[in-house]
């Protein structure tokens, strides 16, 4: 073990961080900081957030070896594509676990959680945007209501210490429930994929997808794809063509664009290519378009909130349509004053909801006001398809603020006069050309100069 004492030269901030406990050779720890976390003396049951991947495995088995506790599972289906919920259930319970409960929520998911997020225009960062943020409140408040409904008295989740999701599914869980207590493994075993790999081996638990690693950490939903670790890490680098699951490759994408319309009705996107569909079944529709042609596809560096800068590889294809096609509907029928503000409204309901803040009172008064905007978002949008973009050629609503008689070079009259002009102009400029004559040295609007700066 290294000796904790820094040496002479060495910065102040980097003495207090290396005067700070070292890492033991013990294989688990567990130190109490919030009031939140479980006590190992008093876990008795715990229900465990279960993918069925090497990580959650490893943890049903550890918990019951390590805390001496029964363990109920929760695998929630947020409409990741390919995943096959009955197989995930069977190997829980052959691992051991009391029960594996499987929730369908991609209903919820899609229109208490997604459904907000169209109508704040919703990308953190500005490119972000955030399915696997709006998914953690609903998981979490999932597993409260399994955890109280199964007896369990503690939850466990599989999230790092460097990453986002504890913050979101711990702070969700002491909102909605104080009296349950949390676990979060990795935070404590300091196990990496070798050692969970061992402990699987030595435990009979079978690795999904066998022993070797994949390069990257992946997340996902109907809302859109993750992927980071790996070669990502490297900023110089592309992306590696063995990332791309969901999206093709815009310069592999048909040569031929296609043409697509999006309806929306107060906000909510209902029907695709003139088919009225379901939320869910509208975003899986959006998917596998936008897929298809290469939209969707975002490199991505952004500041999490525990204090690192990471970069991610997202594929959206879905957000990428529906966002596009809302935000242009919402310019078209919002006032010049409605369309300078909301955007700043949405940056902030981006980061409330990018930060595990679902409960904080501010968000739902921000609802309130994306509600209010949205009641005339009401119309269609076409968007063509080509090679990764998703460009807008049509808009139509019966509360757009245009009128082409208006707008148009000839000869208007009605609303707008155009002799009315110039005395807008001279009150618009008023401020303007105040301040540039003031500043330049001259005495008044009229032109006249101050003789004495003049003679200097």
């Amino acid at each position: 073990m290294q000796d904790s004492a820094a040496p002479a030269s060495t910065h102040p901030a980097q003495t207090a961080l290396l005067a700070s406990p070292a890492v033991t050779d013990e294989p688990f720890a567990h130190a109490r900081i919030a009031s939140y976390q479980a006590d190992p003396a008093e876990v008795g049951r715990v229900l465990l957030l279960y993918s069925g991947g090497l990580d959650t495995s490893v943890m049903l088995k550890w918990i019951q070896e390590r805390y001496e506790a029964e363990v109920v599972a929760l695998c929630v289906n947020l409409g990741q594509p390919g995943e096959d919920f009955d197989a995930v259930r069977a190997k829980a319970l052959d691992l051991g676990a009391l029960d594996c409960h499987v929730a369908d929520a991609r209903e919820e998911f899609a229109h208490e959680y997604v459904l907000p997020a169209i109508k704040a225009n919703a990308l953190y960062g500005g490119g972000y945007p955030l399915f696997t943020a709006l998914g953690r409140p609903l998981i979490a408040k999932l597993a409260v209501e399994a955890a109280r409904d199964s007896g369990c008295d503690t939850i466990a989740h599989g999230c790092t210490g460097k990453g986002n999701d504890q913050v979101r599914i711990e702070a969700t869980v002491a909102t909605l429930a104080p009296e349950l207590k949390l676990l979060a493994p990795v935070r404590e075993w300091r196990m990496g994929r070798d050692e969970e790999v061992a402990y699987a081996r030595e435990h009979g638990i079978p690795v999904k997808g066998g022993t070797e690693a994949t390069p990257y950490s992946v997340d996902d939903n109907l809302w859109g794809r993750s992927s980071e670790g790996g070669p990502i890490e490297d900023l110089a680098e592309p992306p590696h063509d063995d990332v791309f699951e969901l999206v093709t490759r815009p310069e592999e994408a048909p040569d031929e664009p296609a043409a697509v319309t999006v309806e929306f009705y107060r906000g909510c996107p209902v029907a695709l290519d003139g088919e009225r569909l379901g939320l869910v079944d509208l975003l899986e529709r959006a998917a596998e378009l936008g897929a298809r042609h290469g939209v969707g596809i975002v490199d991505h560096v952004e500041d999490r909130i525990v204090g690192l800068k990471v970069r991610d590889i997202y594929e959206v294809p879905a957000a990428a349509i529906v966002l596009t096609a809302h935000r242009e509907l919402e310019k078209l029928v919002g006032t010049i004053h409605q369309n300078g503000f909301k955007p700043q409204l949405e940056n902030h309901w981006a980061f409330l909801v990018y930060a595990g803040l679902w409960h904080e009172p501010l968000l739902a008064d921000l609802n309130a006001f994306m509600d209010s905007v949205n009641a005339h978002v009401t119309g269609v949008i076409t968007l063509k398809l080509y090679k990764g973009g998703a460009t807008v050629t049509g808009r139509e609503s019966p509360a757009a603020l245009y009128d082409a008689a208006l707008a148009g070079f000839g000869e208007s009259g009605g609303l707008f006069s155009q002799q009315a002009s110039p005395g807008f102009i001279e009150l618009w400029s008023l401020q303007s050309r105040m301040a540039h004559a003031i500043r330049s040295g001259r005495a008044s609007m009229g032109g006249d100069v101050d003789r004495e700066k003049e003679k200097r």
